[in-house]
């Protein structure tokens, strides 16, 4: 091929539309996090999304390298879309066909290249533009695949539906974009309410499998709105219509958490996990909610306690279990660590608690996170190893950190506890005299706000300790 042939092929590639042309990695600092969050997402999994599925997966293993892996998946896109999509084969692969474009390219097989370039050209023709065209199937798919990547393509994907609607206003598939990426936004400025879509979704296709997801988040709105009712009917007509649909599942186990049904949520995300078995995610939720189960027993008094430690300890080990497994499969999650390094000081597994610890300080931490382990790992050595300076050498480091948090007023409360209790032994002890000046520099001189009553682990005993519960 000739350079001027060659140049003509590199600007007729970035006319495409495509992943390549998407910008889809802008702004990311991992590839491994950005594979994660594509392929273990328990969202937009039904064959619907396959072929979608297909291209985000070329588009990765063509940045690991890999561009035979790549065409693989752009001939499992391309089988997809003739199954599910025989009447709009055509334009759905124009995407696909895109990419295949790319990847030869980057292969250096530049006719091969130029084959799909022109397949793109033919379809477009018919649509008076060499390359490119104004598609609202094409628009769709970006929309899903920016939906795939995360919550900061939502706002591009929630553009690309928009323009789909303009096109086809009463459209279930672009309608139902809209209100995921509408729902997704809610929290951001401006408030934006996505009820109204969320129900015209709903109108539009209310039986379909695809729709259930979109049912419960209505429902989770809902929820926020105190209608808890008409909620919970949403879910489970969702659940009944949709029973091994991923999303679903995890996002009806989300109403169950928030209305402390922990059981009802546990259930369903391990009905989710059997379609998952290897999903972090899943196994990270199932943990936490096993987790939040063993807090419920802190509100028990000790006479309560009696004949439950045995289904304590148990509930310990499954949130172990699962908590392990989640690290495991991704050792990205922010708390995970901490979580397994409390439980295991719970059940007097101080090693255990220990490794988990020092995993968890070496991670990268933003600063309230940060601040999060210093007590967690302070509330460790005051009550279960009985260390007061390693304690007081972690509040302190804490509170060090320039960010105003709850964690960190705890830890100057608990600073000038340790000190005045110093001192009520010994007036002049230099470490109480150090604490209290050190935290007068920080913000003046204060009364400490009342605290709960914070008891270690007795041998025989399963009482929740702060370094579990305090957050």
């Amino acid at each position: 091929m000739s350079e001027t042939t060659k140049n003509s092929l590199e600007n007729s590639l970035w006319q495409l539309k495509c992943h390549f042309t998407w910008n889809l990695l802008e702004g990311e600092n991992s590839l491994d996090d950005f594979e994660d969050r594509v392929c273990n997402q328990t969202v937009f999994q039904s064959s619907r999304f396959k072929a979608t599925m297909y291209n985000l997966l070329a588009y990765i293993k063509h940045h690991r390298g890999q561009n035979e892996a790549a065409l693989e998946c752009l001939r499992q896109a391309e089988a997809v879309i003739q199954r599910e999509h025989a009447d709009q084969a055509e334009i759905r692969s124009v995407v696909t066909w895109g990419n295949y474009a790319w990847v030869y390219y980057h292969m250096g097989r530049l006719s091969e290249a130029q084959v799909y370039v022109d397949k793109v050209k033919h379809v477009c023709e018919k649509f008076s533009s060499p390359y490119r065209m104004e598609s609202p199937e094409i628009d769709c798919e970006e929309g899903w695949a920016q939906l795939k990547c995360g919550r900061k393509n939502t706002e591009r994907a929630k553009v690309c539906f928009e323009k789909c609607l303009e096109k086809n206003p009463k459209n279930p598939e672009f309608t139902s974009g809209l209100a995921i990426s509408s729902y997704r936004l809610d929290k951001r400025p401006p408030p934006q309410n996505p009820i109204d879509i969320l129900q015209q979704a709903i109108q539009l296709n209310p039986d379909s499998p695809d729709n259930q997801y979109v049912k419960v988040l209505l429902a989770l709105k809902l929820q926020k709105m105190n209608e808890e009712g008409e909620g919970q009917r949403l879910v489970e007509e969702a659940v009944e219509k949709a029973p091994h649909a991923t999303d679903v599942l995890c996002a009806a186990a989300m109403l169950y958490r928030k209305q402390n049904d922990l059981d009802k949520a546990i259930d369903l995300l391990k009905k989710a996990l059997e379609c998952m078995p290897n999903n972090a995610y899943l196994h990270r939720q199932i943990g936490a909610c096993y987790r939040a189960k063993v807090h419920e027993y802190q509100k028990v008094g000790e006479n309560e306690m009696y004949g439950k430690r045995e289904e304590l300890q148990e509930l310990i080990g499954q949130a172990i279990s699962y908590l392990k497994r989640a690290d495991e499969l991704n050792g990205n999650f922010t708390h995970t660590c901490s979580y397994l390094a409390c439980l295991y000081a719970q059940v007097g597994q101080y090693e255990e608690a220990e490794y988990y610890f020092q995993k968890q300080f070496s991670k990268e931490l933003s600063p309230v996170d940060k601040q999060v382990l210093h007590l967690r790992y302070g509330n460790f050595q005051l009550y279960q190893m009985k260390c007061d300076n390693k304690a007081i050498h972690h509040f302190m480091e804490g509170v060090k950190i320039n960010q105003e948090s709850r964690e960190a007023e705890k830890m100057k409360t608990k600073l000038q506890r340790i000190a005045q209790t110093r001192l009520s032994k010994n007036g002049e002890d230099p470490e109480a005299l150090h604490l209290l000046a050190f935290l007068e520099e920080l913000n003046g001189k204060r009364q400490p706000a009342e605290e709960t009553s914070e008891r270690s682990l007795d041998s025989g005993c399963f009482v929740p300790s702060a370094s579990l519960t305090e957050e």
